[in-house]
Order: C-alpha cells, then sequence, then structure tokens
C-alpha cells in the first residue's frame, strides 16, 4: 500500500512510499513517469516522504513505523542514505520541511508523544526532542517564514512602529495536531528552545493533521483535520499569541473521518482528503465562511 506520494518543487520527480518498506522515485516526462531508483533502509512501513528545498541540493527525508528518519541525497546521479536518526521509541507519522528563509530545517511528530526537529548548519545536523501530545503527535506544519502583515511592512526588520507579529525577520513556528485531540502551535525561543504558545482546543477526536495558509497577507490561516468528521480553519491576526481566543475557527462538516489537509500555493484554495475517497476544494467567500466548489470522487 502506498502511503505516501509528493512531487520536488520542479515537479519532475515524484517520491512514494509504501508498507513495503521501500520509496520509489519516479522521473516525470510530460504525463509519462520513469522508475528511476528504489530506496531501501526502512524496517517497517514506510508513512512519509518529503523533499527539501532545492537550495540544498536534491535531499529527500522518510520517517516509518520503525522511528527512525532517513535522510537521502542524490549525488553523481546516485542516491545515498546520508543521515540515519533514530530519535523516536515509536512510529515517526510525519515530516515537514520548514520554509527555506529560517534555515535548513526538519520537523518530524511521532507516536511517542514527542516532536523532533533536525537543523543542517555549517556541515552538520544538530537535533532537538520536546514532549508535544502525551498520546501521540500525528502531524506537523511549519508557518510561513513572515507573520501575517510583513508583507506590507515599510521596513525590512522590526521598527518600534511595527507589531512584533508584522515583523519582516522570518520566524520558526510549528503546528502540531495529536491523539489529544488538540492543535498546539509552538515557537522557537533562542534561550527556551520550543516552547508551546497556545493549545486550540475543539476537535473531539484525533487529530489527523495540520496545514498553515502558505501566504499570510492580514490574517494567518491554519486548517486541521479530524477523525471527528470535520475540518476547522483556524484564522488570528496575532499568531504568536498565547492566548486561545485570539483565535476564531470556521467548522466544515464531512459525512467521513478527514484525513488530509493542503493549501494552495497562493493561499486561497484548501483541499481536503477524506475516508469516502473524496478530495473536496474549498475557497473563502467575499462575504466570510467557505464553500466547495468541486468535489473528486473516487
Amino acid at each position: 500500500m502506498i502511503h505516501h506520494a509528493v512531487l520536488d518543487y520542479y515537479s519532475r520527480r515524484l517520491a512514494t512510499c509504501s508498507s513495503d518498506q521501500t520509496i520509489k522515485i519516479f522521473e516525470i516526462e510530460g504525463e509519462q513517469h520513469r522508475l528511476s531508483d528504489t530506496l531501501r533502509g526502512h524496517e517497517g512501513a514506510v508513512w512519509c516522504v518529503e523533499w527539501a528545498h532545492p537550495k540544498y541540493g536534491n535531499i529527500l527525508a522518510s520517517c516509518s513505523y520503525d522511528g527512525k528518519i532517513l535522510i537521502w541525497r542524490e549525488q553523481n546521479g546516485q542516491w545515498q542514505k546520508i543521515m540515519d536518526f533514530a530519535l523516536h521509541t515509536a512510529s515517526v507519522n510525519l515530516l515537514s520541511w520548514s520554509p527555506p528563509e529560517t534555515g535548513c530545517l526538519l520537523a518530524a511528530g511521532s507516536s511517542d508523544g514527542a516532536i523532533s526537529v533536525l537543523e543542517f548548519k555549517d556541515a552538520n545536523w544538530n537535533h532537538t526532542t520536546f514532549a508535544a501530545h502525551p498520546l501521540g503527535v500525528n502531524s506537523v506544519s511549519w508557518a510561513p517564514a513572515l507573520g501575517p502583515g510583513a508583507l506590507f511592512a515599510a521596513q525590512p526588520t522590526t521598527t518600534s512602529s511595527t507589531t512584533p507579529n508584522q515583523t519582516s525577520t522570518p520566524q520558526r513556528r510549528l503546528a502540531s495536531g495529536g491523539s489529544d485531540n488538540l492543535v498546539k502551535i509552538w515557537d522557537w525561543d533562542a534561550a527556551e528552545g520550543w516552547r508551546e504558545t497556545v493549545a486550540l482546543p475543539g476537535h473531539s477526536d484525533w487529530v489527523r493533521d495540520v496545514a498553515w495558509s502558505p501566504t499570510p497577507l492580514t490574517r494567518t490561516y491554519l486548517a486541521s483535520a479530524s477523525q471527528d468528521h470535520t475540518v476547522r480553519i483556524w484564522t488570528t491576526t496575532q499568531p504568536g499569541s498565547g492566548d486561545a481566543n485570539a483565535w476564531s475557527a470556521t467548522v466544515l462538516q464531512f459525512e467521513a473521518v478527514c484525513w488530509r489537509v493542503s493549501w494552495s500555493l497562493s493561499g486561497n484554495v484548501l483541499a481536503v482528503s477524506t475516508g469516502d475517497n473524496r478530495v473536496s476544494l474549498w475557497k473563502e467567500r467575499l462575504g466570510g465562511g467557505w464553500e466547495t466548489f468541486k468535489v473528486l470522487d473516487g
């Protein structure tokens, strides 16, 4: 069974992973695809693969039921496993690379309740691990490097007339979804490390996925998908606030378990995949609220 498939930055390569413990790399040429390599290294089902930004080279990360995170690099046309991280005591369920403006960082969520963040800097890999959701972490997602309003800031860096949420300094911020039915937001502090900023309640079952909209303008959008048959679209103009009341949620109802959420590159369309083999596309109405404008069935 294939668990994940993802195109690279240029949509020229497709990586897939499956229950047979392998990762396959396909070359995309028009409407044709060709298997170019099969990567072996995991000892359990491989749940997720993610491409790093091309500024860091041809790098692919993978995670598995075996509790490991593997980093692969293509050199001279050959794929090699360059790092093997056994940071968790249970299945590693999902991976997410940070926006390139914040550095080369990879976040991973595990069923052991912890999140790990790997950073490649000065030719070395460093890592930190912190407790997140005691019943297990199902998903992680990086916030955009710039907060709402930063694109319109007059100065390239924070000034006395710019609020903390409008700084154009790249931010390191994560969202996570867990088996405790919560969505949590984490901010990096140079002195304290990763700290929980706010926990967002509302779901009545496991949160299976979280996704930040990639283009914040005047406000931040964060989507969460749950086994309670709902997707919540959280919005705020103060993403760094520790007050959960600073966030408002629009609830989308479905007839089946909601598995994954994904935003378009422009950030104005949300795709939702559900357990009835459907993918629905949603957009925000000018007068407020969200509406579905297309459903892909089967």
